[in-house]
């Protein structure tokens, strides 16, 4: 997998369960959802991603280029 898609599956993750919470735990956990979208908003333009920054350092996508089904 590449960085790209995991942080595009991790912000998809974190969006599914911010309105989980919203629904059934508190309305104020739709906060998460807006923290999620202007992250994603702000880094389309800047380029600067800190959940990238932080799987970029656990190792994800460091073998995305030598991947024979990639």
């Amino acid at each position: 997998m590449t960085l790209d898609r995991a942080v595009q599956a991790f912000a998809g993750v974190m969006v599914l369960i911010s309105v989980a919470l919203t629904q059934f735990v508190h309305p104020g956990f739709v906060w998460l959802t807006v923290f999620v979208g202007a992250n994603l908003f702000q880094s389309a333009f800047t380029g600067f991603c800190p959940a990238a920054i932080v799987m970029r350092k656990l190792g994800i996508g460091k073998d995305a280029a030598t991947c024979g089904r990639c």
